[in-house]
């Protein structure tokens, strides 16, 4: 059974409450930060919507600039990702992620996939208070939570379909069915966050011609080696301060860097001793062009 306070916020979103509904589920849910991200694009890339506070936004980053984590491989397996102590977890596990995570004061992440079978839509990720547990009560509200996200992604294309058809009035507040979905806090982001990605990643594979799953293991390299976000570095290559070529060694030496200074980059001090190289699963871009 939820919480009453779950049991409020849930009551909240589906009738189109207002204000900011990742710091009410954190609230609800006694964590530390709550972040959702949704599979956008035919490469199922996870674009974020909700971030609290600014630490879950900085989370969600660190793991797409590396690719690997709790929120990829609850998206990949489809089942919870429940780590509440980073401090348990193997360091092999996720090599590149666990140092910097703890620099950002990250205690333990549970990540829960949104999706029905083989279908993906967005994954929703609980950071953890200082006391790295998961309680019963807390686990059963976050699967509630993501149970009632996924119902409301999967039913959002028609709900809008309806509204934008002039069969209805356009109310988010109504699924078809006589239920209730979660309204406009779960409209699709009209432009992608990480576009930027794509593009760089097809710049570069031009650049060495390479496969767009190398060049995107050159774009991750990087952003490791220069302990940046995996954005910035695309921000650079789409601007082409930054550009790739084949007289280079390591795929984290490059030239025409005119931005690699690595003070004040979100990730911490560093990124750990490694990263994952799998450029496949929903931290990763499909596509892209150079």
């Amino acid at each position: 059974m939820i919480s009453d306070g779950m049991a409020d916020v849930l009551r909240s979103l589906r009738l189109g409450g207002h204000g900011d509904p990742a710091r009410a589920c954190a609230l609800a849910l006694g964590a530390e930060g709550v972040a959702l991200s949704l599979l956008v694009g035919n490469g199922g890339m996870a674009e974020p919507l909700w971030c609290h506070p600014e630490v879950s936004a900085r989370f969600e980053e660190l793991q797409f600039t590396l690719g690997e984590g709790p929120g990829p491989d609850a998206v990949r397996t489809g089942s919870p990702v429940m780590e509440p102590d980073l401090d348990r977890v193997r360091p092999d596990r996720w090599p590149a992620l666990l140092p910097p995570a703890r620099d950002m004061g990250v205690h333990g992440v549970c990540c829960f996939p949104l999706g029905i079978g083989a279908i993906r839509v967005g994954v929703l990720t609980v950071l953890c208070d200082g006391d790295r547990t998961m309680s019963v009560q807390q686990s059963a509200d976050a699967t509630a939570l993501a149970a009632a996200l996924t119902g409301a992604l999967l039913n959002g294309d028609g709900r809008r379909q309806r509204g934008e058809d002039g069969d209805g009035d356009g109310d988010l507040s109504g699924n078809g069915n006589g239920g209730p979905v979660l309204g406009m806090f779960l409209d699709r982001p009209t432009g992608l966050h990480r576009a930027a990605v794509h593009q760089a990643t097809g710049m570069i594979s031009v650049q060495l011609g390479v496969t767009m799953e190398e060049a995107l293991l050159r774009l991750r390299a990087r952003a490791y080696s220069s302990e940046r976000p995996l954005g910035e570095v695309a921000d650079d290559v789409v601007a082409r301060r930054l550009r790739f070529n084949d007289n280079d060694n390591t795929t984290g030496d490059t030239t025409s860097d005119t931005n690699n200074d690595a003070s004040g980059n979100g990730f911490g001090n560093g990124f750990g001793d490694g990263f994952d190289d799998n450029t496949n699963g929903p931290y990763s871009p499909g596509d892209g062009k150079g």
